[in-house]
Order: C-alpha cells, then structure tokens, then sequence
C-alpha cells in the first residue's frame, strides 16, 4: 500500500430524492481510481460531513462501491447509491436507461440511470420486520412527545428499530428524538405513518401513501433526510395495507424528500428518485491506496 499518493480526484455532491437544491439528502460522491484505504475513506467523510460519503471504484462489470458516514462505515445506504449513479451519469460513464451493477458489502445492487441523468432506480434489499413489544422507554418517550404509544413495533435485520405512530400524531412537526434515544434504536429507529388521499406529498405526480422520519444517532447520523434503506425495508409493509404493488413513500424530515417503490423481479426493491447534482470538483487529499484483494474482502464479508 502507497501512502499519500499526489493525485486529483473526481467528486460531487448531490441532493438524493429531491430534484431540488437544498432538500432530499445531500451525499459526497467521490470517484477512485484504485481501491484506498478505509482509514483514508472514514477521514475524508468526517471531513466533508454528509450523511454519507460514496466511493466508487471500477470494478469487474460494473463499479464497487463503499458507503462511509462521518463516523463509521455502513453496509448500505439507498440514498448515496442513488447518488452515485448520478455522478456516474454526470462524469459520462453512463447513459440514461443504461443498467449498471454495484458491488458492495450487502451483494450486487442493479441501478439504472433515468432521463437526463436526473435520477433513476435502483434495487435494494428489503429485510424482514419481526413484531416484538416496544421498549418502555420508547414508549414513554413518543407518549410524552407524539401524544401517543406505538400502535407497532419490530426489529429488522438490517438493525433498524421501527415503530408505527397513529395518523394523526404530528411526526413531522416534531423535533429530533436523538438526543433521548437509548440502547437499539440510537443505530437506526424508523417512525412511519399512514397519510390520507388528500395528501399534497408528491413524488412523480403521485401522492404518498405514507411517511416516516429516522433517526440514528449511534451511527453518527442524528436525523437522516432521506433513507433509501428504511423505505426498502418498511415497503412490503405498506404494499399488503394499501393494497398496492407500488407505493410511493415521503420523508418528512426538515430537509425531506420522497420516492416510488415497487417489487423488483430480483426479490428486491426497486426506488426511483430524483437526485439534484448540486457541486462538483476536485479532491486533493493525498490518496492512500489500499490493494484489490483488501477491499475483495470487504465486499465479500470477511
């Protein structure tokens, strides 16, 4: 491994989910052109402090793909993968309706670039939600700040905790929870509820069916504008109770932003969204390389 490799690198920042400055959820897209260090990776993320930092590397018959918040690395983000595939199409690597595979540490994930490199799909693994009793200082907590307990709760696979708030609680005019979360759900907790038909939420010209805030403070993310991977998990959810093979879900968070969801053919979930490229430029931040087999390892769980 080479240290402190002088070299320019490609990098962007976009708005994931949201055609629009200033909202959706912002991610650092960086393009690598061999495998570095996730000392460097994690350093650089704390750095430009995005919810996520992506980086890209070419890799077999697609590109591979890691995902570092200001804190740690995680094994899946929706919402900088959406990214990814923006700046993949903005850099001239893709054209729009061309499909491209990542590779990364939760297996291939099948992107497809949209119209004028704005967005696109990509499929994301779901997870299952096992149902179990909220914790009682949960309860307690959303009682005294929602007016209301859960009328759900599960666990997922994925860590995320999810509970199921009554229609009329006011979710979104509530202010963050991480300060007060404790034990499970600081690494993920989802707070998702029904929106009626007369909903001005739009994503694609067509209303949400529900919304939901995530809050994971032990991953060094207080509040999460857009999660991708929290929409993937609670989709079957809300399928099977609205009836619906396709629904479109809303994050109501501060800086929120919203996408279609729908089963995909690989048993996943297929999101499309929109992403705003709202910079781009160069990195001169010493590279410092790492070998293929390293990151080889990484992505395939050891």
């Amino acid at each position: 491994m080479s240290e402190g490799c002088a070299t320019s690198l490609s990098a962007v920042l976009v708005q994931a989910f949201s055609d629009q400055p200033f909202s959706g959820n912002g991610a650092a897209v960086v393009r690598l052109p061999q495998p570095a260090s996730a000392a460097w990776m994690q350093a650089l993320a704390a750095n430009l402090k995005q919810s996520e930092t992506a980086y890209l590397v070419p890799w077999q018959d697609g590109w591979a793909l890691r995902w570092f918040t200001p804190s740690c690395e995680v094994p899946l983000c929706g919402h900088a993968t959406l990214a990814a595939l923006v700046a993949l199409g903005h850099w001239g690597h893709l054209e729009a309706g061309q499909p491209c595979r990542f590779h990364t540490r939760s297996g291939p994930l099948a992107v497809v670039l949209g119209r004028e490199g704005a967005g696109g799909s990509l499929e994301l693994p779901s997870g299952t939600l096992e149902p179990m009793a909220p914790p009682e200082a949960l309860s307690l907590l959303l009682e005294r700040r929602l007016g209301a307990e859960p009328q759900g709760y599960w666990r997922s696979g994925l860590g995320y905790r999810v509970a199921l708030i009554a229609d009329e609680a006011p979710l979104a005019a509530m202010g963050s929870l991480a300060s007060e979360l404790v034990g499970d759900e600081r690494n993920g907790l989802v707070l998702m509820q029904s929106l009626p038909a007369t909903t001005t939420r739009m994503v694609e010209a067509r209303p949400a069916d529900y919304q939901l805030r995530f809050f994971a403070p032990g991953l060094g993310i207080d509040e999460d504008p857009v999660t991708g991977s929290a929409h993937a998990l609670v989709a079957p959810y809300w399928q099977q109770r609205c009836n619906k093979a396709a629904v479109v879900g809303w994050q109501c968070a501060p800086r929120g932003g919203g996408m279609l969801l729908e089963p995909a053919s690989s048993g996943m979930i297929r999101l499309t969204g929109r992403g705003h490229l709202l910079w781009e430029g160069r990195l001169n931040a010493g590279l410092e390389e790492e070998s293929h087999q390293a990151w080889r390892s990484w992505l395939n769980g050891a």
